[in-house]
């Protein structure tokens, strides 16, 4: 296993919250945090060109697990300083945007 994909999975092993995740929270948080960027929701009129749909996201098989990769800072992402179930609420909702 390479120790990139090692630590992701340490690191997803650490997020796993107390209680089950909630998509209705995760799609409140999604709006307030990503929809500036991220098509999030059908009725949204816009967002970042090249940054890709939750939906775009939701379908890719190579990428690796939303929670952490959520709980990991990016550079062209803000730091949203977000809990360990808030970040499994706004995967939860995410996965629910796959096929």
């Amino acid at each position: 296993m390479r120790p990139v994909a090692f630590a992701a999975l340490a690191l997803l092993a650490t997020l796993a919250p107390a209680q089950a995740a909630d998509p209705t929270r995760g799609e409140t948080l999604a709006k307030r945090w990503c929809a500036a960027c991220h098509l999030v929701a059908p009725d949204q009129n816009r967002a970042t060109p090249d940054t890709p749909s939750f939906a775009a996201i939701a379908r890719r098989e190579d990428a690796p697990p939303l929670a952490a990769f959520l709980a990991m800072s990016h550079p062209r992402m803000p730091d949203m300083s977000l809990s360990r179930a808030e970040i499994a609420d706004l995967a939860a909702f995410i996965k629910t945007k796959a096929p």
